[in-house]
């Protein structure tokens, strides 16, 4: 067995929005399910991506190390050091302040390197060549938005600069934000994985966008029950912006119309609806987030159809 059989090869990309705490990892690899291996991250604190022969407790103690407020750069230098493998190890590590740091050992499949930035270290191993890191670090420096797609942008650089040069497997990206998980129970905000895909960061893109928009409407509904309906009513209007053809999103809009004393509008999403789906006419007849129109003559008849 070869060298290259046993090796992970893959490009990663550690990235830290100081503004908000966020951190995160975006990994693609010729390797099954890399996200199971590669990506570490703690809201507030820093971001950990290990490959090459990864030693997988550079995560866990990577993030105890920043905890600590150890830099970046130090950090690696006392996960490495004891390593009798170091050489053949990779790593890219960011704190929540933005500062970063990579490492590749001498022992490493070439091509392999990385790339730090403000907020980010990019790397990668087996790789057709150093265009591959360098393109996924001018993607996170030029993309606007929340960090998720700055990592997202930057793996889709990279794959199209040539990605790992045995082809293609997994993605995985991973985005730490405080009681940005489920519910806000947890930091886990985007914890998405393609396992073993034919495109897998194309099919990483698809699973991104609908998670953000599910994380939005997430958010718009929490708004909903804090009784902050003006601050739902604006995501509402942006969800519909990007999906027009929802149903429940203009049904759920016309109820907080319909909170806020806005009627006409509120008839006429519900209107909306309705023909995209008649089934939600059920939940009208007693919904109590729509008492303000029962008396209301169309209405009475939207109703009646």
């Amino acid at each position: 067995m070869t060298t290259r059989e046993l090796g992970l090869g893959t490009f990663s990309i550690v990235g830290a929005d100081p503004r908000t705490g966020e951190v995160g990892v975006a990994v693609a690899s010729k390797f099954l399910a890399v996200g199971s291996v590669v990506p570490f991250a703690q809201a507030g604190v820093g971001a950990v991506a290990t490959q090459s022969y990864a030693n997988t407790t550079y995560g866990p103690r990577g993030l105890e190390l920043l905890r600590q407020k150890v830099e970046p750069q130090t950090v690696i230098r006392q996960l490495t050091q004891n390593d009798s493998q170091r050489e053949r190890r990779q790593v890219g590590i960011v704190d929540a302040q933005g500062r970063s740091a990579t490492f590749t050992g001498g022992g490493c499949i070439r091509w392999a390197g990385g790339i730090t930035g403000k907020n980010f270290a990019a790397q990668g191993n087996i790789l057709t060549g150093e265009a591959v890191v360098k393109a996924m670090a001018e993607a996170f420096q030029k993309t606007d938005g929340e960090l998720a797609l700055k990592l997202m942008a930057a793996l889709e650089a990279g794959e199209k600069a040539g990605g790992d040069s045995r082809g293609k497997q997994s993605a995985a990206i991973l985005v730490a934000r405080k009681n940005g998980g489920y519910g806000g129970f947890d930091d886990r905000y985007i914890d998405l994985r393609v396992d073993d895909h034919k495109e897998p960061v194309q099919e990483l893109r698809r699973l991104l966008t609908m998670q953000l928009r599910f994380r939005l409407r997430e958010r718009a509904y929490r708004l909903y029950e804090e009784k902050r309906y003006q601050q739902a009513l604006r995501l509402f209007a942006q969800m519909l912006q990007e999906t027009p053809d929802d149903p429940v999103l203009h049904y759920d809009y016309a109820c907080v119309l319909a909170l806020t004393g806005s009627p006409k509008a509120a008839i006429r999403y519900l209107k909306r609806a309705f023909e995209l789906d008649r089934t939600l006419r059920n939940f009208a007849k007693d919904d109590p987030d729509l008492k303000a129109l029962q008396n209301d003559p169309e209405f009475q008849q939207l109703m009646q159809r």
